[in-house]
C-alpha cells in the first residue's frame, strides 16, 4: 500500500480534499482508476484472518440499482467529510463492521453504494431489518415443505429435469432414513442463502453488505449475530445432516440466478465483508455489540453536499437549482431535519416545469416538505 499515492483531489462544490496516505477509499463515488483493490488492501490483522474456499469467482455490480441511488457514474458526488472517510478505511483495513448513526434521510445506507462502486466490490447485498427479522433469516432459508414433496415425487425444483430411470439408482421410496431421495430432490436445491449467508461466502474481495436500519430489530438480534461477526462462519444443518450422501451441495444465494457449492454444510468466509450497519439511533445496543464495530455518526449534509448530489441525478442542470437547495436547508433547518430524497422530488417537479404561480409553488412545497416526525 505504500507505493500507492493518492493525490490532492478537489470536490466541485468543497474545494480541495488532501487523501490521506493510508487511504484506500476515498469517498469521491467514482471507481478507482487503473488501481485493484486487491493490489492495494493490506492483510487483515491476524485476529480477523479466514481461510474458507473454495474460492469463489466476483460478482458484478449492479450498476441500475447503484445508479438509481448515486446518480450515473462519472457525475459529480457529494464529497464525504474527511473524519467520516477515516473511519470508512479503518473499517475496511480492521475487518470490521461499521455502525452508521443519524437521523433519517441523511444517506446513511448510500454510504454502501459509494464503497461497492468506488472500490469495484460488485452487487451490494441488502438485509432490510424488520422486528421478524433473525440471524438465521440473514443466514439462509431451507424450504422444508418443498422438499417434501420432491421427495414424494410432487414437485420438482425449478430447472432441474426428470431423472432417467435406471435399475442402479435409488428411489425416493428406496432412499434410507436422512439420505436425499435422489437426483431430483438434492437437498441442496430447497436452500437458498440470506444476504449475510452470502456475504460470508469464500470471496476473494470483500462483499459489501448493507443492514438496514437495525433499530426495527429483536431486541436478541444484535446478540445473535457476535458469533457470525467474530468468526465468519456458520453451518447450515439440514446441510450437516445430510452430508454423508451429498458432501457438497449446490445452493442458491441472495445474487439472482446465483448458486454456488458448500462442503459440509459448512460456510466460511475468506474476505470478511465490508458491512455498514445503520442505525437511527431509536435504541441503544449492547456494549458487546458496540465494541466489534467501527462506530460512525453521521451529520446532516450540508448545503453543498446537497448541491452536488442533486447534480449527481440532474446533471445537465448544474447550478440552476442554488436557490431550491438553499430553501431546502433553511426549511430542514427549521423543521427538525428533512430527507435528501424530499429535496430531490421538490428538483425533479421544478425540472419538469411544474411551478405555477409563487402562491401554489409554495403550498406544493409545503406538502413535500413535511416534518418526518409528523407533526404538522
Amino acid at each position: 500500500m505504500s507505493g500507492v499515492h493518492h493525490p490532492v483531489e478537489s470536490g466541485r462544490n468543497n474545494g480541495p480534499v488532501t487523501s490521506r496516505s493510508w487511504w484506500i477509499y476515498r469517498g469521491t463515488g467514482q471507481p478507482l482508476a487503473d488501481i485493484g483493490l486487491g493490489d492495494v488492501l493490506p492483510k487483515p490483522p491476524g485476529w480477523r484472518t479466514f481461510d474458507g474456499g473454495p474460492v469463489l469467482p466476483p460478482v458484478p455490480a449492479a450498476s441500475a440499482e447503484t445508479d438509481r441511488r448515486l446518480g450515473r457514474a462519472g457525475r459529480a458526488t457529494p464529497r464525504q467529510d474527511a473524519h467520516d472517510i477515516d473511519l470508512v478505511n479503518t473499517a475496511l483495513l480492521l475487518r470490521r463492521p461499521l455502525l452508521v448513526t443519524g437521523r433519517p434521510g441523511i444517506g446513511k445506507s448510500t454510504l454502501a453504494y459509494l464503497v461497492a462502486r468506488e472500490l469495484g466490490l460488485g452487487r451490494v447485498l441488502h438485509w432490510g431489518i424488520t422486528s421478524r427479522s433473525t440471524l438465521r433469516s440473514g443466514l439462509y432459508e431451507y424450504d422444508a415443505i418443498g422438499r417434501a414433496q420432491a421427495s414424494l415425487g410432487h414437485l420438482r425444483p425449478p430447472g432441474v429435469p426428470a431423472p432417467t430411470p435406471s435399475p442402479e439408482a435409488p428411489t425416493a421410496d428406496a432412499a434410507g432414513p436422512g439420505e436425499p431421495p435422489g437426483p431430483g430432490a438434492r437437498i441442496g436445491d430447497f436452500v437458498r442463502l440470506g444476504p449475510l449467508g452470502t456475504a460470508l461466502l469464500p470471496y476473494e474481495l470483500p462483499r459489501v453488505l448493507l443492514i438496514d436500519e437495525l433499530d426495527k430489530s429483536d431486541i436478541d438480534l444484535p446478540n445473535d449475530l457476535l458469533h457470525v461477526l467474530d468468526n465468519g462462519t456458520y453451518a447450515i444443518p439440514e446441510l450437516v445432516r445430510a452430508r454423508r450422501q451429498e458432501p457438497v451441495s449446490h445452493v442458491h444465494t441472495d445474487d439472482p440466478e446465483g448458486t454456488v457449492p458448500v462442503v459440509d454444510g459448512q460456510v466460511r468466509c475468506r474476505a470478511f465483508p465490508f458491512i455498514v450497519i445503520t442505525s437511527n439511533g431509536e435504541r441503544q445496543f449492547p456494549p458487546a455489540f458496540l465494541r466489534r464495530c467501527v462506530r460512525l455518526d453521521v451529520s446532516p449534509p450540508r448545503e453543498d453536499q446537497l448541491a452536488a448530489m442533486v447534480t449527481a441525478h440532474f446533471q445537465d442542470q448544474t447550478g440552476r437549482h442554488d436557490a431550491l437547495v438553499r430553501e431546502f436547508v433553511e426549511r430542514s433547518r427549521d423543521h427538525g431535519g428533512l430527507a435528501a430524497d424530499q429535496l430531490l422530488n421538490a428538483v425533479y417537479l421544478r425540472s419538469a416545469g411544474i411551478r405555477g404561480d409563487d402562491k401554489a409553488w409554495e403550498e406544493l412545497l409545503d406538502a413535500l416538505w413535511r416534518r418526518l416526525s409528523g407533526a404538522p
